[in-house]
């Protein structure tokens, strides 16, 4: 307001000082009229008359252009050339105008030309009381304390009014009070009501006081505006905020969204106004960690969540909250806030191992200890106890520790690396929690080798069928041993036992490759000599201590056709085989002459005797039987008959190339009288020479006969160790055949066998488990069946 009124003066001065310069100035061929017109005049309304004041002829207004050139940027005035009047051409508000200055005057500039003439006229615009005066606001509120002191001034809001002069306020007046007085004082052309305490207020009694002021000028008539008071009496600060509660308690459980309202604290103030208003705050030592979980709303004292809130950080949140009010000074009291965060099973359960060891021998006793494992859960209560387990159908349990959630993984039964060479142990820990949490940790452990696993052979014993007259040098049979150990526990060495053996003889002459179990035969066998044997392979492994195991090996020779028939008689004193036989000429058809004798020391059809006529004199009169040797007369003999025939006889064996031998025999027909004499003449040298094969063939017979025992016995002794069971009604005896030698033949299953005697005439190959004197007979049900033999032997040269 100040401000206002000295700008006014200031306008004043101004516009004298113009007017000053303007009568300075003024050419002597100008002059100047002055007209006054009050503001708010309709239009149209005659300010002056120009042409009449200017002393200008009115008819020559038009011809010499008389007009209004200058002027303010609204036109307000208008001439007219007719009569040269100027008159109002709108209504004129003199506030909008000269707002504010005193004097308010509109200058003009008239021109009239030929000759030219410039006239300066100011009209000045009159104030007239069209305006009421008004206050800034219709109500203004006043704080007084109840402790001021009474002549104490409060200043009030001014009214204004547009117009000047005596239109402008000029009193004001205030309702009639015991409490306040009205004091005016001027400030240059304003006036300033102010408001004075007279009698001191009481809070207590009276909090308010309403007022009414009156602003009035000075126009006629008088206008006046009102402005409505309030006189608020103000406590004064002498009480403190009380919250409550000393101490506020919370529970919350943890993850909970931001934005809950965790509590909400209160105080109260029995103060009023600024006195009385609590705003809150939190204490200025809280921890900035909790400043970042909780905000506080200082109006309403509203606590809530604003960060993350974690049980396992932090379970319990201690606040300090301020309240204090607005007073001057303020005053303020705190509490105690006590947040507890309630356990969520948010926390699945944390598996650490430290293994002891990933690699465990497989002999490991029960208990043995392989990995150590904690358990942790970071929630409390139920929702912390874990429960572990493992993989069901493993040789391996936890056993609890001393110290909570601690576990042992140990063995529980033996372990086989031979049968399982490493396990994936999965443990897995849950706990009590609703819903529970849980997990899996996976352990993979290996299983070391230890050498408790010998060398095994795939069969025991082993049956080698060996062709006599085999290379010397040559392979004759591979033996191999596995070992379920693995690396040097599984590295196999053989070796040929040479002791404790019945046929140590034999496996002199046998040799073994240490590495492969490949076996060669240092000699050549004859079957004549031995039909088998007997030797064992000794597999030893590398471990540590070295494990082993033996096999029996047992080894068949098989005969080939290596040996010729032998002639046994005929034999003539030379040693030749020739001999010679009489028949008296009266004997009938069928008369046996003689008989050839053979022996072929091969056996089954190697060793079988075929006899056939390689030459006769006279094929109607002898016959030879194939399989006896025996000679026989097949008709009788007639006068025309020679008296002596030569039959040469063919012995022949079986063998795949087949070997052979022949005898002579010269037969002489005599009559019967000199056949009798003939015989007694070589009585005594036939005699010596029957005594000579007598003895030869009983040496033969003998020793043939104990060969067939003991095949008997050993026949017998294996059969009973394989729980084979025979039928007597297999059993069958074989004719003679007239080649010092006989068989038996008997059936097991699918395969008939043949036990041969010093009479033998058939078979072909040894029986698995049998003696030299063995043979077995193939069947056709056998080989309609492919049965196939459990080891192929190595037959060099085959």
């Amino acid at each position: 307001m100040e401000d206002s009124r000295q700008r006014r003066r200031w306008e004043r001065w101004w516009t004298a000082l113009r007017l000053c310069l303007l009568l300075c100035l003024v050419d002597q061929g100008s002059s100047q009229i002055r007209y006054s017109v009050p503001e708010e005049v309709r239009e149209g309304h005659i300010v002056g008359n120009l042409a009449k004041d200017l002393g200008l002829d009115v008819s020559s207004l038009v011809d010499r252009g008389f007009r209004i050139v200058s002027g303010s940027n609204e036109a307000l005035f208008l001439v007219n050339q007719n009569n040269g009047v100027l008159c109002v051409d709108q209504k004129i508000d003199r506030e909008r105008i000269c707002d504010g200055t005193s004097s308010c005057v509109i200058d003009l500039k008239i021109v009239v030309e030929n000759p030219l003439e410039i006239h300066y006229v100011a009209v000045e615009i009159t104030d007239v009381n069209d305006h009421a005066p008004r206050f800034p606001d219709k109500q203004q509120r006043v704080e007084i304390a109840e402790s001021t002191f009474p002549g104490a001034r409060f200043q009030l809001e001014s009214a204004h009014d547009p117009d000047v002069g005596v239109n402008s306020v000029r009193s004001y007046k205030l309702s009639q009070n015991e409490h306040f007085d009205l004091e005016i004082r001027d400030r240059g052309d304003d006036k300033v009501p102010f408001l004075v305490l007279q009698r001191a207020l009481d809070r207590e009694r009276k909090s308010e006081h309403k007022l009414l002021l009156t602003a009035v000028d000075g126009g006629n008539p008088p206008k006046s505006g009102t402005l409505n008071i309030t006189v608020t009496v103000l406590d004064i600060n002498d009480n403190r905020p009380v919250f409550s509660q000393e101490v506020y308690t919370a529970q919350l459980p943890e993850n909970a969204p931001i934005g809950t309202v965790v509590l909400k604290v209160n105080a109260t103030d029995l103060d009023e106004g600024l006195n009385g208003e609590v705003i809150y705050a939190f204490g200025s030592k809280l921890n900035r960690r909790i400043l970042d979980v909780f905000e506080l709303n200082n109006i309403s004292g509203e606590i809530r969540i604003k960060g993350e809130i974690d049980f396992e950080s932090t379970d319990v949140y201690k606040l300090d909250v301020l309240a204090s009010d607005k007073g001057t000074p303020p005053m303020t009291v705190d509490c105690r806030v006590i947040v507890k965060v309630l356990d969520v099973n948010d926390n699945s359960p944390e598996i650490e191992v430290t293994s002891l060891s990933n690699l465990v021998p497989e002999d490991s006793k029960p208990g043995t200890v392989i990995s150590l494992i904690s358990v942790l859960d970071k929630d409390s209560g139920v929702n912390g106890k874990v429960v572990c387990t493992l993989s069901p159908d493993l040789p391996f349990e936890l056993k609890p520790s001393i110290k909570d959630h601690m576990y042992s993984l140990v063995t529980k039964t033996r372990l086989d690396r031979e049968e399982t060479s490493s396990y994936e142990i999965t443990v897995t820990a849950t706990d009590l929690g609703q819903p529970p949490l849980s997990s899996v940790k996976t352990l993979k452990v290996q299983v070391s080798d230890v050498n408790d696993n010998s060398p095994q052979f795939p069969q025991n014993p082993l049956e080698l069928y060996l062709l006599e007259n085999n290379a010397p040098g040559a392979a004759i049979l591979t033996v191999t041993a596995t070992d379920n150990d693995i690396n040097e526990n599984a590295a196999v060495f053989y070796s040929i036992l040479r002791e404790g053996s019945s046929h140590s003889d034999m496996t002199s002459f046998l040799n073994i490759n240490p590495e492969t179990g490949v076996i060669h035969a240092l000699r050549s066998f004859d079957f004549e000599s031995v039909k088998w044997f007997q030797f064992h392979v000794l597999a030893t492994d590398s471990g540590s201590p070295a494990l082993s195991s033996n096999v029996s090996v047992k080894v068949f020779i098989l005969d080939q056709n290596d040996n010729a028939p032998v002639i046994l008689s005929p034999v003539s004193a030379n040693g030749s085989a020739e001999g010679l036989e009489e028949v008296p000429r009266n004997v009938n058809a069928g008369h046996l002459v003689t008989k050839v004798r053979a022996y072929d020391a091969d056996i089954g059809y190697n060793g079988w005797l075929l006899f056939s006529l390689q030459e006769v004199s006279d094929h109607s009169l002898f016959g030879l039987e194939r399989y006896t040797g025996q000679i026989r007369t097949l008709r009788p003999f007639t006068e025309t008959d020679e008296a002596q025939h030569k039959l040469l006889v063919l012995v022949k064996d079986n063998g795949n190339v087949s070997l052979s031998a022949t005898a002579t025999v010269l037969i002489k027909v005599v009559e019967p009288k000199e056949a009798f004499a003939a015989s007694d003449v070589p009585n005594a040298v036939k005699d010596e020479e029957d005594s000579d094969v007598t003895f030869y063939l009983t040496i033969t017979l003998g020793s043939v006969s104990v060969l067939f025992v003991l095949s008997v016995i050993v026949l017998i002794v294996m059969q009973c160790s394989k729980s084979t069971h025979y039928s007597s009604k297999d059993l069958q005896d074989a004719n003679y055949d007239g080649t010092l030698c006989h068989s038996i033949q008997y059936r097991s299953g699918d395969k008939r066998y043949m036990l041969v005697g010093p009479r033998m005439s058939i078979g072909s190959t040894i029986v698995p488990g049998s003696n030299g004197n063995t043979l077995v007979v193939p069947d056709r049900r056998s080989r309609a069946s492919g049965e196939s033999r459990p080891l192929t032997p190595l037959f060099p040269g085959a």
